[in-house]
Order: C-alpha cells, then sequence, then structure tokens
C-alpha cells in the first residue's frame, strides 16, 4: 500500500517541497499526494482485472471452437460483471475533495479508503482461481458449477466496490 504513496512522495519536484513547508500547505500537500496515489493504485486494479477479463474472452472464444455455445451466455454474465467492476474502480472518485468543494477528506479518512482501494488488489486471485476453475473445466460435467462460481466472485467485486462508496458517503457524512 505505501510503496505507491511513498513513490508519489519521492518523486515531489522541488516547487511541492517547497511548498509543503508553507504552513498549512503541508497537509493539502499531502492529500494531494494520498489522492494521486489512490488514483494510481485503482488504475493498477483496473489493469489487474483487465488482464483477467480478456482471459474470460478468451475462454469464450475456446467454447465457440469447441462447440460450448450452451455455456457462452452464463461465461458473458460473468465477463459483464468482471467489466463493470473494472469500470467502476476507474471511474471512480479519488477518495479526496479539492481545497474548494464542498466535502472535506482529512488525511486519516483518506488513509481508510487508500487501504480499501489496496484491498481491491486481493480480489484479483480470487478472481484468477475462479478462471482457472472454469478453464481447467471446460469439456467436463463441471464446466457449468464453474462458470456460476465465476459469476458469482465477478459479482462479489461490484458489491465489495459498492461498499466503498459507503465509506466515502460516512466520510462526508461526519
Amino acid at each position: 500500500m505505501s510503496d505507491i504513496f511513498d513513490k508519489v512522495v519521492g518523486e515531489q519536484d522541488f516547487f511541492k517541497k517547497l511548498i509543503a513547508k508553507i504552513p498549512g500547505f503541508k497537509g493539502y500537500v499531502e492529500r494531494g499526494d494520498r489522492r494521486m496515489s489512490d488514483k494510481l493504485l485503482r488504475e493498477q486494479v483496473a489493469l489487474a482485472f483487465e488482464s483477467q477479463y480478456q482471459r474470460v474472452s478468451g475462454l469464450q472464444r475456446d467454447l465457440i471452437s469447441q462447440g460450448g455455445l450452451a455455456y457462452i451466455d452464463d461465461l458473458e454474465a460473468a465477463a459483464i460483471k468482471l467489466r463493470q467492476f473494472i469500470d467502476r474502480v476507474r471511474t471512480a472518485s479519488y477518495g479526496y475533495a479539492g481545497i474548494f468543494d464542498a466535502i472535506k477528506i482529512k488525511e486519516d479518512d483518506l488513509a481508510q479508503v487508500y487501504q480499501f482501494d489496496s484491498q481491491l488488489l486481493d480480489l484479483n486471485e480470487t478472481v484468477t482461481r475462479a478462471i482457472d476453475n472454469v478453464e481447467s473445466s471446460i469439456g467436463t460435467d463441471g464446466l457449468p458449477a464453474a462458470i456460476k462460481h465465476l459469476t458469482s466472485v465477478a459479482q462479489s467485486c461490484v458489491e465489495t466496490f459498492n461498499k466503498r462508496s459507503d465509506v466515502l458517503k460516512g466520510i462526508a457524512a461526519n
């Protein structure tokens, strides 16, 4: 988690470091750094899941070529849920409100959002295993169950990300 934040802070230009020494600006700069870290982390999450989405697309092609047309719609449901998750991760608010916005998010709260976002990377392993299961089940009687499990895992990704909005709403209410 802190690797990305440390990289952003470490790559500050001289002007930002100078501004950080001005009273009142240090917290603003730190929140800005956390905002950039949050954005970079979410992009990393989106990219990781994009490769999983591509794997599901490849499995769909494999099923078509092997005559498994009956399973395409079910696998497409999982692909749609993964795409929905990826799009939400990419387009979500940064977990930080600008200096003139109505909602101000404190640094501690922003760290909570950042921690939440880093946990999204853990979901990638779960999706990978579910896709592996579908892949190994092609041509067996276990394929429908494997596809159903993948769809369930993809839906849980969407639901988990929706909880991020709840965290932000809770912060905004404070």
